[in-house]
């Protein structure tokens, strides 16, 4: 990376795979349809390589209106001029059954719940008849991929540049051993966003299954993780699923022959970019508004998707331990609770969101006087509402069961300014835990006194200790934003 743009100076073409691209499509009353960038660290990150014509982004149509977006582009290839968006855009129209059967019954109802440690073992899952027709369309789903990818590669000077792969995520868990097969010249990494799962519990899914999603990603040359605790799950599933051979000193499996390294590389916040876009008049808005709702009382506060491994309902079991254990807060402290809806095509996420408005109501019901609301919960996508909500936050509550990284936990010190520091109580089972566990306040996901004695603890810490803890967080929360996190990548493919 160039030190003194930031910019990322790769050499040769630069592809791209991941499920959700960089950009989504709206249709408007008279039928014409329009791109929208997307968020999120992998896009800003990308915004970054120099040269757009050697950056080619591959990703799957969303929606209806994504999928007739692509077919009206030649081969996919989007038209994203005034975009902002540097790279060369392809968006496969995937079938519908296809995408939906891979996408939501195999990556999302089940990869995610084993790496994420979801399931209810004493009922669930059980494979049978359905689940190998599904695995089927997460084959296919997989290969379209890995097609496109190889025509892409070919197209780099006709195979004589150098062409660096990078594959995003669970979902796209096989490309890699299939691409190499295809373009056995390209150099492929493949990234997972999301924790892994230890051989105890990798070893619910199907044998065949299971073998099959490790040799799919050990046909890369490059596998990168959150944290050391993630990658050192998967040599271990290397080992005990596959027999492979693991060396843990340099972080390489060799397995059928292919050497593919294992390497962690933390995503982190561009800290510049986040505090320029809460400063706009639209949060500025939202802030004013928060206080007069909240009448000057300190503020406990929650950014989160209604995502099962979030745990919001221990966290507001938690709130609901610290209200009944002290009582002198009755009146001083309000829990602003935002979530923003997640995955309601599955039956377990509108039933969890459900629960959360209950478990909200009843602490309401419980505590709630005429002039004191001690809890707010939104379940809407507002995100300049969110960004309001870290900026005031005294105590941030971020307790997953299980989580790859989580950059609310990185985003919210860095936006509680100086002279105001939020203090962080923080899940020992996030990614980010490695990195900000030495100034947050940590705690077991699944004990709720120990939660709530750490939000008591945030609410009555000396200011001094506060913003020194806050500073510290919004500095290693800033060490490597996401320019750096994917030259780091780059980088491991040399």
């Amino acid at each position: 990376m160039n030190q003194q743009s930031g910019v990322v100076a790769p050499v040769g073409r630069v592809l791209v795979a991941s499920n959700r691209g960089p950009v989504s499509f709206r249709r408007s009353e008279d039928g014409t349809l329009s791109a929208h960038r997307g968020g999120g660290g992998l896009v800003s990150g990308l915004s970054s390589v120099d040269g757009a014509g050697g950056l080619l982004w591959i990703c799957a149509a969303l929606s209806d209106v994504d999928r007739a977006a692509a077919r009206r582009s030649p081969g996919g290839r989007l038209n994203l001029d005034g975009q902002g968006i540097t790279a060369a855009v392809r968006m496969l129209d995937i079938p519908e059954r296809t995408f939906d059967q891979a996408y939501n019954s195999v990556a999302n109802a089940t990869l995610w719940f084993v790496n994420h440690l979801l399931y209810d073992i004493p009922s669930q899952p059980g494979f049978g008849p359905a689940f190998a027709a599904e695995w089927e369309s997460y084959r296919a789903y997989n290969a379209a991929f890995a097609r496109a990818l190889a025509e892409g590669a070919e197209d780099a000077g006709g195979g004589r540049a150098p062409v660096r792969v990078m594959v995003q995520d669970y979902h796209l868990a096989l490309v890699p051993g299939m691409l190499a097969q295809l373009r056995p010249g390209a150099r492929i990494a493949h990234f997972s966003h999301t924790p892994w799962a230890p051989p105890d519990y990798f070893r619910i899914l199907p044998g065949n299954v299971g073998r099959e999603l490790l040799e799919g990603m050990l046909g890369a040359d490059h596998a990168g993780f959150h944290c050391q605790r993630w990658a050192d799950a998967f040599l271990d599933c290397c080992e005990a699923v596959l027999g492979a051979g693991v060396d843990r000193a340099t972080g390489r499996v060799t397995y059928q022959g292919h050497v593919c390294g294992v390497g962690v590389h933390p995503l982190g916040v561009d800290a510049a970019s986040l505090r320029h876009r809460a400063a706009q008049p639209d949060v500025e808005a939202h802030v004013k508004a928060l206080a007069e709702v909240t009448a000057g009382r300190q503020l406990i506060v929650r950014v989160d998707r209604t995502e099962l491994s979030k745990n919001i309902l221990r966290g507001l079991a938690a709130y609901r331990e610290l209200l009944a254990g002290h009582p002198e807060l009755h009146g001083r402290v309000t829990h602003l609770a935002f979530a923003y809806p997640s995955r309601y095509d599955l039956p377990e996420y509108r039933d969890y969101t459900e629960s959360v408005k209950r478990m909200a109501a009843q602490i309401t019901a419980e505590f709630a006087t005429p002039d004191w609301e001690p809890l707010i919960l939104e379940v809407r996508d507002d995100y300049a509402r969110s960004l309001a909500a870290l900026r005031v936050a005294d105590v941030l509550v971020v307790n997953p069961i299980r989580d790859g990284m989580n950059l609310v936990a990185k985003e919210g010190p860095i936006l509680s300014g100086p002279g105001h520091g939020c203090a962080l109580v923080l899940s020992s089972e996030t990614g980010a835990c490695a990195e900000l566990g030495e100034h947050a306040l940590v705690v077991n996901p699944f004990d709720l006194t120990a939660t709530a004695d750490a939000m008591y603890r945030g609410l009555t810490m000396a200011p001094a200790e506060r913003n020194q803890r806050c500073a510290a967080l919004a500095q290693a929360g800033a060490a490597v934003p996401p320019a750096a996190w994917l030259a780091s990548q780059l980088a491991a493919l040399d």
